[in-house]
């Protein structure tokens, strides 16, 4: 194991909060019980944030952001995990108050690490990141509440997004009828490629909502949130469920009750940060059996370490379709 390494380092002086590359040592590392030479990260919507500072994600500096990581395990005093192992981690506070993905050496809770399945490369499972596992959650809090293909089709908003392209590549596998939202038409032939029937411009939902439209799905997968999830809502049809996990809009949520009190639908909040071990597990499992890697290749591109600052502000002024793989080790 190396005695100094690479990474993204955020330091804070006054209101400035700078992201650049380093070098550190290896008692530069926080605590944890296995150490992990990390081969592979990614940059979501959240990443972004850390990194720009837009939001105040990070809650303690100097910080390592990256909230995915996956690699081999270097040392383990873990009893699930030992040296050699394929893992990989997606949350935990990893950027906010833990040093995250962003380098060639993260030192974390063995309770926190997933087994990479044997579907996956460590590449694919960035590929993947807590933008894709945060999809299949959304896709289980729907199959939980009942929505089937048989129901009718599934919106996804930011559908050329992290979130939505792997949602809408899922849920087509799956045999759901897709309705993919987004406010880039050049992406429509990406979409449909990737399983989308019917693509819908931002516009059609980013609008000043009414408490209740025209039933047009049984399902959504929200990863914008503020008016446009509203209008997701009041366009559900009777006894549907939506899956918001997303605030690419806003925080703010300017609906009514009639959605649910006239029309018994369900809105489910998607957490993945400090999801319980088991759910996550279920969610890797069938990302595995339900993803087609084929697809999740041709929503990919690779970029290199040095590369993160500038990809944090592209996925933020949204020029960044599906999702990016950060290549860590040289």
């Amino acid at each position: 194991m190396k005695n100094r390494f690479k990474a993204i380092l955020i330091t804070k002086d006054g209101t400035t909060q700078t992201a650049s590359e380093t070098e550190l040592g290896l008692d530069d590392l926080m605590e944890g019980d296995v150490t992990v030479a990390v081969s592979h990260s990614t940059v979501n919507y959240k990443d972004g944030l850390a990194i720009t500072g837009r939001s105040p994600v990070v809650r303690k500096f100097p910080m390592i952001p990256g909230i995915d990581l996956a690699g081999t395990v270097e040392t383990s005093s873990h009893a699930n995990f030992k040296p050699g192992d394929k893992v990989l981690l997606n949350g935990f506070g990893l950027s906010e108050t833990h040093f995250g993905g962003y380098s060639e050496l993260a030192r974390v809770k063995g309770d926190w690490l997933v087994p990479l399945p044997k579907a996956f490369s460590t590449s694919d499972a960035m590929a993947i990141g807590t933008a894709g596992y945060t999809s299949m959650l959304c896709v289980l809090a729907l199959e939980d509440a009942g929505v089937t293909p048989a129901k009718g089709p599934v919106v996804v908003t930011g559908a050329a997004g992290g979130v939505g392209s792997v949602a809408v590549a899922l849920l087509a596998k799956l045999g759901y009828r897709v309705i993919a939202s987004t406010g880039r038409p050049e992406e429509e032939s990406y979409l449909k490629e990737l399983g989308a029937a019917e693509i819908i411009p931002r516009s059609e939902l980013g609008g000043d909502p009414r408490p209740l439209s025209k039933e047009r799905w049984a399902g959504a997968v929200d990863s914008v949130g503020s008016k446009t999830l509203a209008n997701v809502i009041a366009a559900t049809q009777y006894g549907g469920a939506v899956a918001a996990c997303g605030l690419a809009q806003g925080l703010d949520l300017p609906t009514s009750v009639a959605p649910f009190i006239l029309r018994g639908i369900s809105l489910h909040g998607v957490e993945s940060v400090y999801m319980p071990m088991p759910r996550r597990l279920q969610a890797w499992e069938r990302l595995a059996r339900d993803l087609d890697v084929k697809k999740l290749a041709s929503m990919t591109q690779t970029i290199k370490l040095a590369d993160v600052p500038k990809a944090a502000a592209d996925i933020l002024a949204g020029q960044v379709r599906g999702r990016l793989v950060v290549e860590i080790a040289a």
